[in-house]
């Protein structure tokens, strides 16, 4: 009777409108008062301090930081026009360009929510020049912009790493394949979209008008270059890349192209901490909420609950599916790791589901509720970027909602997918 009143209190701060740390931290802490009165409140606070005391979560305020210079300034405007010299001269080139162009950035940036802000107002313009429908366009922007929570530095996958202990550097390399894929998937139904509207084709650029353009970014181009190669070479850890991105960022913004004053770089600095004290915050209460996992044997249930129904890997992932997409229509992406990482994990790890595999399975569905109605995130960046209702946006997003749910049956259930780069980078 106890739980389902502190169940009914999350779910009724949620419904209220009350911030993320509220919504798990007062349910966390009542259940400690409800089921564990003898345990220290020193041991709760050393349990939230721990939850971020390590030294691989220094990545995120890097990554944030390097991602908003980049937006700020010239690095993700050069990215964007590599990927038009290149695409654009296929069939629907602009709605390509989007997709290779929150690729590009994503792999820079780490963030969905950067990378939305940042193409919407380079490129939705051209999108609508180009032919294509006011609807069409705003759900490619918001939907392209899942590749940043998979193409590595992904902190999506920073998170998860940190929840479950899982090798960054091999997530980083799965996220990048799976990244391909749900790019993929994208420009296959931007093909048929252009060829169904009638959009045409621009001109196809000289190779020597795309090799200047590719110069022209070179600066640009060095920073996934240092990023992934840093990475995967093994010469830097994810977390001393996410340092040096944004050392190379402010050489590059502020020396090289002078595209950013001293003024914007405390400016963005400011922001930056900001995003990150909320990130960092949430982070806390979810080690709170881990360790009471924990205490609770709650992972042990759902294995005992799974054996009784006689449950097998293929209904376990179904299960895993469904929570995801109902949480992440509701919760913000790392609160949904916090809340459904912890008792899931272990009983993946009983069903012989490997680590990397299952984080792809959770980031794709975390991609998935940044996109969904009501609340996902992705739409109401897209909404105040680009001054639109977020109706409107809601009914651009529903096919690429379809899209990215076979994509998703498709990695869970081939997870060849997942783990083939990982194996190939690190045996």
């Amino acid at each position: 009777m106890m739980l389902a009143l502190i169940l009914l209190l999350a779910v009724a701060l949620l419904a209220l409108g009350f911030e993320m740390l509220l919504v798990l931290g007062l349910p966390a802490l009542a259940y400690k008062q409800a089921f564990w009165p003898q345990l220290p409140d020193a041991a709760v606070v050393q349990k939230i301090v721990g939850g971020i005391d390590h030294s691989t979560l220094l990545a995120i305020p890097f990554f944030i930081f390097a991602a908003n210079l980049m937006g700020s300034g010239q690095i993700a405007r050069q990215l964007i026009g590599v990927v038009k010299a290149l695409l654009g001269h296929t069939r629907g080139g602009m709605g390509h360009v989007v997709v290779g162009g929150s690729m590009a950035f994503g792999s820079v940036s780490g963030s969905a929510p950067a990378t939305v802000a940042a193409m919407g107002r380079m490129v939705y313009p051209e999108m609508r020049r180009a032919g294509f429908s006011d609807k069409f366009s705003l759900g490619l922007l918001v939907a392209s912009a899942e590749t940043a929570l998979l193409i590595p530095p992904s902190i999506t996958l920073i998170v998860y790493g940190w929840i479950t202990g899982t090798s960054i550097s091999q997530l980083f390399a799965g996220g990048l394949a799976v990244g391909v894929v749900l790019a993929a998937a994208f420009a296959i139904f931007v093909h048929f979209e252009a060829l169904r509207s009638g959009v045409t084709a621009d001109p196809r650029l000289p190779w020597g008008a795309r090799f200047r353009a590719i110069w022209q970014a070179k600066w640009a181009l060095g920073m996934p270059v240092i990023i992934l190669g840093g990475i995967y070479s093994g010469v830097i850890t994810p977390t001393e890349a996410a340092a040096v991105s944004v050392v190379y960022a402010i050489l590059v913004e502020m020396v090289v192209l002078r595209s950013l004053d001293l003024k914007g770089l405390v400016q963005i600095t400011e922001e930056s901490a900001i995003n990150t004290a909320i990130i960092f915050v949430l982070l806390a209460v979810g080690g709170l909420i881990s360790f009471f996992v924990t205490l609770a044997q709650i992972p042990a249930g759902i294995i005992s609950l799974m054996e009784t129904a006689e449950a097998g890997r293929i209904t376990f992932l179904i299960v895993v599916n469904l929570c995801f997409f109902v949480a992440g229509m509701f919760i913000d992406p790392n609160s949904t790791l916090l809340i459904l990482v912890p008792p899931l994990f272990p009983v993946a790890q009983s069903f012989g589901i490997d680590p990397v595999h299952f984080g792809m399975i959770a980031t794709l569905n975390v991609c998935l509720g940044m996109i969904t109605p009501p609340f996902g995130l992705d739409i109401f960046v897209a909404s105040s970027t680009l001054d639109k209702p977020v109706t409107e946006i809601i009914k651009g997003v529903w096919p690429f909602v379809v899209v990215n749910l076979i994509v998703l049956l498709i990695i869970t259930y081939i997870p060849q997918i997942s783990l083939f780069v990982p194996r190939l980078i690190f045996g």
